[in-house]
């Protein structure tokens, strides 16, 4: 179990944050283990294949399975709230030599010869870590990127608008089965880490909503970074799966199309994600969402050049009831 207390200025810095890098360990981890990941099972079917772990020697032997630990440096706290693949990898190969070894330090049993080499040159091994990281986001990642980004969009708009609501309680009373929130006191029940930590009144937490993170939760609370607490977003099942079917109910009072535009929102999209979800044209898809926010049961939000739709709380609820209705039938 970690305890993480926090003061009124740790609650004001808590921010959100993406990392590429961070999904990118974890898209290792759901490779070497699917069995673990079953939501991510269509996409390790696609990118398996083309992944030669030969060529990414290195990067296999710091994310091995079984492995508790991942070197902190490999998954820096982000600085920002979107940090691109590039900026990452520059702050990566910025690291500290101290830095890379002390992390290295915390693996347990011998170190595999690969990570050897790193930790007698770690501005050598860096440098070749940076170039298999590329090669691999190029294979693994960068296709399904733009998908898994608005994924953690939604997220964050949906979290922000529940601390901005509900406060911190609001924030983390769903955030996940083990993460819970009481008077000031954040608990994570971890299996194989315990720990009581202050945030020393000012680091505030990072909360970063990971889609390969699933279905586990993860923290870092060690010098030099701000603490972090890595997550799974909600509708993470969402990103390989095909439109499910809209709810007849709803489908008979608006319609198939925006009824079933309602139940793809289980969290937030773009227009053009809904439209390639749906296999119509966006032009199609963005009327009928202009006609459901006039109706009260979206509402939009801008986040960078892209605009997000979600549901509101009357059509959540509607949905909801409709979904009860069915399932009791």
């Amino acid at each position: 179990m970690l305890t993480l207390e926090f003061s009124a200025a740790d609650v004001a810095l808590t921010r959100f944050a993406h990392s590429p890098l961070e999904e990118l360990a974890n898209s290792v981890q759901v490779l070497k283990e699917p069995g673990e990941h079953a939501v991510h099972l269509p996409w390790v079917r696609e990118v398996a294949p083309r992944i030669d772990w030969a060529r990414h020697g290195l990067l296999s032997a710091l994310i091995r399975i079984p492995n508790i630990y991942v070197p902190d440096f490999l998954t820096p706290m982000p600085l920002g709230s979107a940090p691109t693949p590039e900026e990452e990898l520059a702050r990566l190969t910025a690291t500290d030599p101290r830095q890379v070894r002390a992390d290295l330090d915390r693996i347990t049993g011998p170190l595999p010869p690969p990570v050897a080499e790193l930790y007698a040159d770690p501005a050598a091994g860096l440098a070749r870590l940076a170039d298999e990281l590329r090669t691999y986001w190029a294979l693994a990642l960068a296709p399904y990127w733009e998908r898994i980004r608005r994924l953690v969009d939604g997220e964050i708009l949906r979290r922000a608008r529940q601390m901005s609501t509900g406060g911190p309680a609001a924030l983390f009373a769903d955030l996940h089965p083990s993460v819970t929130w009481e008077s000031g006191t954040l608990r994570v029940a971890h299996r194989w880490y315990s720990a009581e930590r202050g945030l020393d009144g000012g680091r505030g937490l990072v909360l970063v909503p990971s889609v390969f993170a699933w279905p586990g939760v993860w923290s870092q609370t060690d010098p030099p970074h701000q603490p972090g607490l890595v997550y799974p977003p909600r509708g993470v099942a969402t990103l390989w799966e095909r439109p499910a079917p809209a709810p007849d109910g709803l489908a008979g009072v608006l319609g198939r199309t925006r009824a079933q535009l309602l139940a793809e929102l289980d969290s937030p999209a773009s227009t053009t994600e809904l439209a390639a979800r749906l296999g119509i044209s966006a032009p199609n898809v963005s009327h009928h969402l202009s006609a459901l926010t006039a109706a009260g049961l979206l509402a939009r939000h801008r986040t960078g050049r892209t605009v997000l739709y979600l549901r509101t709380p009357v059509a959540e609820a509607w949905l909801a009831q409709e979904r009860t209705v069915v399932k009791n039938s």
